[in-house]
Protein backbone atom coordinates (compact mmCIF):
# COMPACT_ATOMS: atom_id res chain seq x y z
CA UNK A 1 0.00 0.00 0.00
CA UNK A 2 1.47 3.35 -0.54
CA UNK A 3 2.42 5.73 2.16
CA UNK A 4 0.09 8.42 1.19
CA UNK A 5 -3.76 6.92 1.85
CA UNK A 6 -6.09 8.29 -0.43
CA UNK A 7 -9.46 9.89 0.10
CA UNK A 8 -11.22 7.22 -1.88
CA UNK A 9 -9.86 4.58 0.38
CA UNK A 10 -11.62 6.62 2.84
CA UNK A 11 -14.68 6.50 1.40
CA UNK A 12 -14.94 3.00 0.34
CA UNK A 13 -14.10 1.92 3.59
CA UNK A 14 -16.69 4.11 5.28
CA UNK A 15 -19.68 2.40 3.23
CA UNK A 16 -18.34 -0.60 4.59
CA UNK A 17 -18.04 0.13 7.78
CA UNK A 18 -22.06 1.96 7.77
CA UNK A 19 -22.91 -1.81 6.49
CA UNK A 20 -21.28 -3.77 9.37
CA UNK A 21 -22.52 -1.17 12.36
CA UNK A 22 -25.89 -1.83 10.78
CA UNK A 23 -25.83 -5.52 11.48
CA UNK A 24 -23.48 -5.76 14.25
CA UNK A 25 -25.08 -6.32 17.52
CA UNK A 26 -25.05 -3.15 19.64
CA UNK A 27 -24.61 -3.41 23.28
CA UNK A 28 -27.22 -1.27 25.91
CA UNK A 29 -26.06 2.14 25.26
CA UNK A 30 -23.24 2.98 28.48
CA UNK A 31 -22.82 -0.88 29.30
CA UNK A 32 -19.84 -2.71 28.64
CA UNK A 33 -21.33 -6.16 27.80
CA UNK A 34 -19.04 -8.84 28.03
CA UNK A 35 -16.13 -8.44 30.43
CA UNK A 36 -12.15 -9.74 29.18
CA UNK A 37 -9.52 -11.69 29.96
CA UNK A 38 -7.75 -8.25 30.25
CA UNK A 39 -8.92 -4.67 30.97
CA UNK A 40 -6.94 -1.78 30.85
CA UNK A 41 -7.73 2.17 30.79
CA UNK A 42 -6.11 4.90 28.56
CA UNK A 43 -6.33 8.29 28.42
CA UNK A 44 -4.12 10.73 26.70
CA UNK A 45 -3.38 14.49 27.16
CA UNK A 46 -4.40 14.55 30.49
CA UNK A 47 -2.03 16.37 32.79
CA UNK A 48 -3.06 19.92 32.35
CA UNK A 49 -2.38 22.75 34.43
CA UNK A 50 -5.77 23.84 34.79
CA UNK A 51 -6.57 20.39 36.02
CA UNK A 52 -11.04 21.00 35.98
CA UNK A 53 -11.57 18.99 32.89
CA UNK A 54 -9.15 16.19 33.78
CA UNK A 55 -10.72 15.65 37.16
CA UNK A 56 -14.25 15.51 35.38
CA UNK A 57 -12.51 12.51 32.77
CA UNK A 58 -11.02 11.07 36.11
CA UNK A 59 -13.81 11.02 37.89
CA UNK A 60 -15.85 9.06 34.87
CA UNK A 61 -13.02 6.60 34.72
CA UNK A 62 -14.04 5.88 38.42
CA UNK A 63 -17.75 5.44 37.91
CA UNK A 64 -17.30 4.11 34.90
CA UNK A 65 -15.22 1.27 36.41
CA UNK A 66 -17.24 1.06 39.60
CA UNK A 67 -20.67 0.93 37.41
CA UNK A 68 -19.87 -1.74 35.09
CA UNK A 69 -17.23 -3.66 37.65
CA UNK A 70 -14.55 -3.32 35.66
CA UNK A 71 -11.60 -4.37 36.90
CA UNK A 72 -8.69 -2.41 35.47
CA UNK A 73 -5.51 -4.39 35.45
CA UNK A 74 -3.66 -1.46 34.16
CA UNK A 75 -3.93 2.45 32.58
CA UNK A 76 -2.32 3.55 29.95
CA UNK A 77 -1.08 6.73 29.70
CA UNK A 78 -0.63 8.05 26.02
CA UNK A 79 1.31 11.30 26.61
CA UNK A 80 1.33 15.00 27.69
CA UNK A 81 1.52 13.90 31.04
CA UNK A 82 2.73 16.91 32.47
CA UNK A 83 2.08 20.08 30.67
CA UNK A 84 3.77 23.44 32.21
CA UNK A 85 6.26 23.62 35.12
CA UNK A 86 6.31 20.30 37.11
CA UNK A 87 8.08 22.10 40.40
CA UNK A 88 10.34 19.92 42.60
CA UNK A 89 10.81 17.22 39.85
CA UNK A 90 10.50 13.74 41.29
CA UNK A 91 9.18 15.52 44.26
CA UNK A 92 6.63 17.60 42.81
CA UNK A 93 3.08 17.85 44.86
CA UNK A 94 1.89 17.12 41.00
CA UNK A 95 2.54 14.11 41.22
CA UNK A 96 0.15 13.08 43.85
CA UNK A 97 -3.00 15.44 43.05
CA UNK A 98 -2.31 15.20 39.33
CA UNK A 99 -1.96 11.37 39.46
CA UNK A 100 -1.91 9.30 42.12
CA UNK A 101 -4.51 10.49 44.05
CA UNK A 102 -6.70 11.50 40.21
CA UNK A 103 -6.00 7.83 39.31
CA UNK A 104 -7.05 6.20 42.91
CA UNK A 105 -4.90 2.91 42.97
CA UNK A 106 -8.01 1.95 44.67
CA UNK A 107 -9.76 1.80 41.87
CA UNK A 108 -6.75 1.11 39.59
CA UNK A 109 -4.36 -1.03 41.04
CA UNK A 110 -2.08 -2.06 38.52
CA UNK A 111 1.06 -0.43 36.41
CA UNK A 112 0.37 2.86 34.81
CA UNK A 113 2.30 2.54 31.25
CA UNK A 114 3.74 5.86 30.51
CA UNK A 115 4.74 6.87 27.25
CA UNK A 116 6.33 10.53 26.32
CA UNK A 117 4.54 13.33 24.68
CA UNK A 118 5.29 16.96 23.14
CA UNK A 119 5.00 18.77 26.40
CA UNK A 120 6.41 16.35 28.58
CA UNK A 121 9.77 17.75 26.17
CA UNK A 122 9.43 21.17 27.99
CA UNK A 123 11.91 22.39 30.19
CA UNK A 124 10.72 24.54 32.71
CA UNK A 125 13.76 24.61 33.80
CA UNK A 126 14.43 20.72 34.24
CA UNK A 127 13.86 18.04 31.63
CA UNK A 128 10.94 16.68 32.73
CA UNK A 129 11.81 13.45 30.52
CA UNK A 130 14.24 12.92 33.23
CA UNK A 131 11.90 13.45 36.07
CA UNK A 132 9.30 10.69 34.73
CA UNK A 133 12.21 8.24 34.37
CA UNK A 134 13.50 8.53 37.75
CA UNK A 135 9.64 8.32 39.18
CA UNK A 136 9.46 5.19 37.76
CA UNK A 137 12.95 4.50 39.08
CA UNK A 138 11.66 4.86 42.74
CA UNK A 139 9.74 2.02 42.10
CA UNK A 140 7.15 3.35 45.23
CA UNK A 141 4.28 3.98 42.33
CA UNK A 142 2.21 2.87 39.68
CA UNK A 143 4.14 5.09 37.38
CA UNK A 144 5.83 2.58 34.95
CA UNK A 145 8.31 4.14 32.49
CA UNK A 146 11.56 2.30 32.17
CA UNK A 147 13.04 4.02 29.38
CA UNK A 148 11.95 6.22 26.28
CA UNK A 149 10.46 3.25 24.56
CA UNK A 150 10.02 -0.38 25.83
CA UNK A 151 7.98 -3.44 25.75
CA UNK A 152 5.70 -5.58 27.41
CA UNK A 153 3.32 -8.45 27.66
CA UNK A 154 0.47 -8.29 29.42
CA UNK A 155 -1.25 -9.83 31.52
CA UNK A 156 1.90 -10.49 32.65
CA UNK A 157 0.30 -14.77 33.18
CA UNK A 158 -0.65 -15.95 30.09
CA UNK A 159 -0.08 -12.86 28.02
CA UNK A 160 -2.68 -11.94 25.67
CA UNK A 161 -1.16 -8.34 24.02
CA UNK A 162 2.34 -7.88 22.58
CA UNK A 163 2.70 -4.19 23.33
CA UNK A 164 5.01 -1.74 22.13
CA UNK A 165 5.55 1.52 23.50
CA UNK A 166 7.74 4.38 21.51
CA UNK A 167 8.80 8.00 21.71
CA UNK A 168 7.45 9.57 18.61
CA UNK A 169 8.97 12.88 19.22
CA UNK A 170 10.84 13.29 16.22
CA UNK A 171 13.66 15.73 15.44
CA UNK A 172 12.60 18.25 13.00
CA UNK A 173 13.74 21.43 11.93
CA UNK A 174 13.29 24.33 14.27
CA UNK A 175 13.79 28.13 13.75
CA UNK A 176 16.55 29.87 15.78
CA UNK A 177 16.49 32.19 18.92
CA UNK A 178 15.29 36.09 18.05
CA UNK A 179 18.70 37.04 19.08
CA UNK A 180 19.82 34.34 16.39
CA UNK A 181 21.11 31.84 18.70
CA UNK A 182 20.24 27.94 17.97
CA UNK A 183 17.53 26.97 20.02
CA UNK A 184 17.15 23.90 21.08
CA UNK A 185 15.23 21.15 20.16
CA UNK A 186 13.38 18.88 22.67
CA UNK A 187 12.96 15.74 20.99
CA UNK A 188 14.45 12.83 20.45
CA UNK A 189 18.23 13.34 18.83
CA UNK A 190 18.63 11.81 15.46
CA UNK A 191 20.93 8.92 16.71
CA UNK A 192 18.19 8.05 19.21
CA UNK A 193 15.39 8.44 16.17
CA UNK A 194 17.49 5.63 14.47
CA UNK A 195 18.17 3.49 17.38
CA UNK A 196 14.66 3.53 18.32
CA UNK A 197 13.57 2.15 14.71
CA UNK A 198 15.88 -0.54 14.34
CA UNK A 199 14.60 -1.44 18.11
CA UNK A 200 11.09 -1.70 16.80
CA UNK A 201 11.70 -3.20 13.90
CA UNK A 202 14.05 -5.74 15.94
CA UNK A 203 10.95 -6.00 18.25
CA UNK A 204 8.32 -6.63 15.88
CA UNK A 205 10.20 -9.43 14.01
CA UNK A 206 10.37 -11.65 17.10
CA UNK A 207 8.16 -14.76 16.88
CA UNK A 208 4.60 -13.58 18.03
CA UNK A 209 3.61 -15.77 21.56
CA UNK A 210 0.56 -13.61 21.92
CA UNK A 211 -2.30 -13.47 20.33
CA UNK A 212 -2.68 -9.42 19.67
CA UNK A 213 0.50 -6.89 19.18
CA UNK A 214 -0.25 -3.25 20.14
CA UNK A 215 1.77 -0.13 19.66
CA UNK A 216 1.25 2.62 21.46
CA UNK A 217 2.95 6.78 21.54
CA UNK A 218 1.70 9.59 21.84
CA UNK A 219 1.45 11.48 18.51
CA UNK A 220 -0.69 9.47 15.71
CA UNK A 221 0.62 8.36 12.43
CA UNK A 222 -2.98 9.60 10.67
CA UNK A 223 -5.63 11.67 12.35
CA UNK A 224 -8.35 13.82 11.47
CA UNK A 225 -7.46 16.30 13.95
CA UNK A 226 -5.99 19.72 13.15
CA UNK A 227 -1.89 18.24 13.68
CA UNK A 228 -2.32 16.37 10.68
CA UNK A 229 -0.70 13.08 9.19
CA UNK A 230 2.83 12.72 10.59
CA UNK A 231 4.64 12.49 7.52
CA UNK A 232 7.97 10.66 9.64
CA UNK A 233 5.80 8.21 10.82
CA UNK A 234 4.46 7.60 7.82
CA UNK A 235 7.58 6.96 6.46
CA UNK A 236 9.59 5.13 9.31
CA UNK A 237 6.69 3.09 11.12
CA UNK A 238 3.48 2.42 9.26
CA UNK A 239 5.40 0.17 6.93
CA UNK A 240 6.81 -1.82 9.83
CA UNK A 241 3.01 -1.60 11.31
CA UNK A 242 1.58 -3.52 7.65
CA UNK A 243 4.76 -6.10 7.34
CA UNK A 244 4.26 -7.26 10.66
CA UNK A 245 0.64 -6.84 11.20
CA UNK A 246 0.48 -4.73 14.48
CA UNK A 247 -3.31 -5.25 15.69
CA UNK A 248 -3.95 -1.44 16.95
CA UNK A 249 -1.45 1.83 17.23
CA UNK A 250 -2.78 4.11 20.64
CA UNK A 251 -2.29 7.40 20.50
CA UNK A 252 -3.09 10.63 22.22
CA UNK A 253 -2.16 14.61 20.72
CA UNK A 254 -4.88 15.45 19.07
CA UNK A 255 -7.56 16.36 21.90
CA UNK A 256 -10.62 14.32 20.87
CA UNK A 257 -11.60 10.58 20.17
CA UNK A 258 -10.98 9.03 16.87
CA UNK A 259 -10.99 5.47 14.93
CA UNK A 260 -9.32 5.73 11.75
CA UNK A 261 -8.97 2.35 9.24
CA UNK A 262 -7.39 2.23 5.91
CA UNK A 263 -7.99 -0.01 2.88
CA UNK A 264 -5.89 -3.07 2.66
CA UNK A 265 -4.32 -1.98 6.10
CA UNK A 266 -4.25 -4.28 9.18
CA UNK A 267 -3.72 -1.61 11.79
CA UNK A 268 -6.74 -0.16 13.66
CA UNK A 269 -5.64 3.54 14.09
CA UNK A 270 -7.18 4.66 17.93
CA UNK A 271 -6.65 7.87 19.42
CA UNK A 272 -7.96 8.47 22.88
CA UNK A 273 -6.76 12.31 23.26
CA UNK A 274 -9.57 14.14 25.60
CA UNK A 275 -7.74 13.68 29.22
CA UNK A 276 -8.16 17.79 30.48
CA UNK A 277 -6.50 19.72 28.32
CA UNK A 278 -8.48 21.84 25.53
CA UNK A 279 -10.18 20.36 22.88
CA UNK A 280 -9.05 20.78 19.76
CA UNK A 281 -11.77 21.41 16.52
CA UNK A 282 -11.07 18.48 13.83
CA UNK A 283 -9.72 19.68 10.54
CA UNK A 284 -11.04 16.92 8.62
CA UNK A 285 -14.73 15.95 8.57
CA UNK A 286 -15.18 12.45 10.46
CA UNK A 287 -17.46 11.35 7.15
CA UNK A 288 -14.70 11.72 4.92
CA UNK A 289 -12.42 9.68 6.87
CA UNK A 290 -14.24 7.25 8.69
CA UNK A 291 -15.18 5.68 10.80
CA UNK A 292 -14.88 8.14 13.62
CA UNK A 293 -14.05 10.93 15.20
CA UNK A 294 -15.56 13.32 17.65
CA UNK A 295 -14.30 16.40 19.64
CA UNK A 296 -14.68 15.58 22.90
CA UNK A 297 -13.89 14.78 26.47
CA UNK A 298 -13.33 11.06 27.37
CA UNK A 299 -10.78 7.89 27.90
CA UNK A 300 -11.00 4.49 26.37
CA UNK A 301 -11.13 0.99 27.23
CA UNK A 302 -9.45 -1.93 25.62
CA UNK A 303 -10.50 -5.17 26.46
CA UNK A 304 -8.99 -8.47 25.32
CA UNK A 305 -9.69 -12.12 25.10
CA UNK A 306 -7.21 -14.99 23.05
CA UNK A 307 -9.92 -14.57 20.07
CA UNK A 308 -11.07 -10.54 20.68
CA UNK A 309 -9.90 -7.58 20.94
CA UNK A 310 -12.52 -4.95 21.86
CA UNK A 311 -11.77 -1.20 22.15
CA UNK A 312 -14.05 1.75 23.44
CA UNK A 313 -14.04 5.61 23.50
CA UNK A 314 -16.35 6.57 26.13
CA UNK A 315 -17.10 10.48 26.74
CA UNK A 316 -16.84 12.21 30.44
CA UNK A 317 -20.30 11.31 31.31
CA UNK A 318 -19.36 7.53 30.94
CA UNK A 319 -21.26 6.52 27.76
CA UNK A 320 -19.86 4.38 25.35
CA UNK A 321 -20.31 6.50 22.17
CA UNK A 322 -17.83 3.78 19.96
CA UNK A 323 -16.95 0.49 20.18
CA UNK A 324 -15.28 -2.08 17.45
CA UNK A 325 -14.17 -5.63 17.78
CA UNK A 326 -10.63 -7.28 16.25
CA UNK A 327 -9.58 -10.30 16.32
CA UNK A 328 -6.29 -11.88 15.73
CA UNK A 329 -6.39 -12.42 11.98
CA UNK A 330 -7.64 -8.96 11.67
CA UNK A 331 -10.85 -8.62 10.88
CA UNK A 332 -12.35 -5.57 12.68
CA UNK A 333 -16.46 -5.18 13.83
CA UNK A 334 -17.95 -1.91 14.54
CA UNK A 335 -20.43 -2.46 17.71
CA UNK A 336 -21.84 0.61 17.84
CA UNK A 337 -20.86 4.64 16.91
CA UNK A 338 -22.86 7.58 18.44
Amino acid sequence: MPEQISRRSFLRQSVAFSAAAAIAPLPTFGAVGAHGDAELLMVGDWGYHRPADQTIVAASMVQYARTNRVKSQALLMLGDNWYEELPGGVDSPRWKTGFEDMYPASVFPGPAYAVLGNHDYQMFPMSKVDVELEYARRGHSRWTMPAKWYSFDFPKKKPLIHFIALDSNMPHPIAPNRDGTPNRNFTLTEDERVAQLQWLEAELAKPRLTPFTIVMAHHPVYTDGPHGDHATLIRDWDPLFQKHGVHAYLAGHDHDLQHLEFEGHPTTHFLSGGGGADLYDLAIDPKARGPYAQKVYGFSHLSVTDKTLTLRHVDAQGRIIHALTKTPDGKMQILKSA
